[in-house]
């Protein structure tokens, strides 16, 4: 069966969620020009949630997305419409375009919606529980050679197959927040798997301009194998920093080391919150069961989600508070657990600065560096420099650095990625780094 076949009847489970709402662009997106490069065959896409306002709100957002995507490809579309006398204007184009991808698309709650799809892409909470009844349903309702795609982030795929019957249809499909945006889908291949279904991975990536970076099947893959270990990593530093520091000050600390002297786009609590402190905790939960004995658990997190502290995002995009407060989306504070408020860093940020001494390369950051034609040099030099600073920050920033190294090729021994290239590929492209962590400069 073609990659055409498959996109006959698409579902996108979990549609109208923070990846799903992504997911499912890209999917009426392409089902929108499969259709106009095959005029008279029909392409339907499933919108499946459990929310009707949520729904709607799907529904604006893949009508103002695919209007900036439809803007932007206005050759592709003066070749797709040549036929069309009518369509004169780069403008009605983009308006028949937009006209043409809401037309393929069917919304609604029930799982039944999925009855006649070859192709169905998962995106629901990261939850054993949930995925297990989800694709025990699917299984039942869906053709028998559907394919199903899912973009669980942790749970190993061999658990959720033989728990639903789905052995040999699933496959990791694990794209990066923001979908639409990253290039990255993480590919995890459980041990029984279709050929067809690997080489349909391959083709459909390609179609949605998504570069295929392969992972093994085990609990967290590769880009949260080390997102995890990278979070615990700077957890553990704060909790040896507090009893000199305080616990305020050294959460900052190290968010301004992981983000300023590792030069990365983030700070490491930063990013924690971004993802959310909830589904932080819940990787790290699933990750501990099936990896035990490995540490993977924060006494810390679980203090901070009992609080209430969870951090995520808004339907909007905008920043919740987590391990930092927000203002007009930017870090302004850090929660303290003793008190179970936010302190702002106004009182206290000079002192943290002055500990953490001067940095050793003032003016290098990563905005700067994305483009630059010595960036490689200038980061090499950059971690020469901390080896010969005697400041805390330095000597913060080389031990994280050789922690993060370490998280790296602890998932090429244990034969999670197949080599260091593959790590330093998902943490280039699915988490920004102009670096790999698996390097000879530190």
């Amino acid at each position: 069966m073609d990659l055409k076949t498959r996109l006959k009847n698409v579902s996108v489970i979990g549609a109208a969620g923070k990846m799903g709402s992504g997911i499912a662009l890209l999917a009426a997106q392409e089902l929108a020009f499969q259709a106009l490069e095959n005029p008279g065959e029909e392409f339907i896409l499933n919108l499946i949630d459990v929310n009707d306002s949520s729904l709607l709100g799907l529904q604006k957002y893949i009508k103002d997305q695919c209007r900036k995507t439809a803007e932007k490809q206005v050759p592709r579309l003066r070749i797709l419409y040549a036929s069309r006398e009518d369509l004169v204007d780069n403008g009605d184009m983009v308006d028949e375009f937009v006209h043409e991808v809401l037309s393929h698309i069917r919304m609604g709650k029930t799982l039944e919606l999925a009855k006649d799809s070859l192709t169905v892409f998962e995106a629901a909470l990261e939850r054993e529980d949930l995925k297990f009844e989800l694709f025990s349903s699917l299984e039942r309702i869906c053709p028998k050679e559907a394919f199903f795609l899912t973009n669980t982030s942790s749970i190993p795929l061999e658990v959720i197959a033989k728990a639903t019957g789905v052995e040999g249809r699933i496959i990791g499909y694990h794209f990066y927040n923001p979908p639409a945006i990253q290039k990255l889908v993480e590919l995890i291949t459980p041990k029984v798997c279709r050929d067809d279904l690997v080489s349909f991975s391959k083709e459909l990536a390609k179609r949605l301009s998504k570069k295929i970076v392969p992972a093994n099947d085990v609990a967290g893959f590769i880009g949260n194998g080390h997102f995890m270990r990278d979070g615990l990593h700077a957890i553990s530093q704060v909790e040896k920093l507090a009893a000199e520091h305080g616990f305020v000050q050294s959460v900052y600390m190290l968010d301004k080391v992981s983000r300023d002297y590792l030069m990365r786009p983030m700070g490491i609590f930063q990013l924690i919150d971004y993802v959310g402190v909830d589904v932080f905790q819940c990787i790290l939960k699933v990750m501990d069961k099936y990896l035990p004995g490995q540490g993977l658990h924060s006494a810390l997190v679980d203090r901070l989600m009992a609080m209430g502290v969870k951090g995520g995002q808004t339907s909007s995009g905008a920043q919740k508070d987590g391990f930092l407060k927000y203002e007009k989306n930017r870090p302004a504070g850090v929660f303290d657990v003793e008190k179970g408020e936010y302190v702002p860093f106004t009182q206290f940020s000079g002192q943290a600065d002055a500990a953490l001494g001067e940095h050793p390369t003032p003016g290098m950051d990563w905005k700067g560096l994305q483009r630059d034609p010595q960036k490689d040099s200038k980061i090499a030099a950059h971690f020469t420099a901390c080896a010969a600073s005697s400041t805390l920050g330095a000597s913060l920033a080389l031990q994280y650095a050789r922690a993060s190294k370490q998280a790296g090729e602890l998932l090429v021994n244990s034969g999670v990625a197949a080599d260091r290239n593959d790590v330093n590929s998902v943490l280039m492209l699915g988490f920004f780094h102009l670096y790999g962590p698996i390097n000879d400069m530190v």
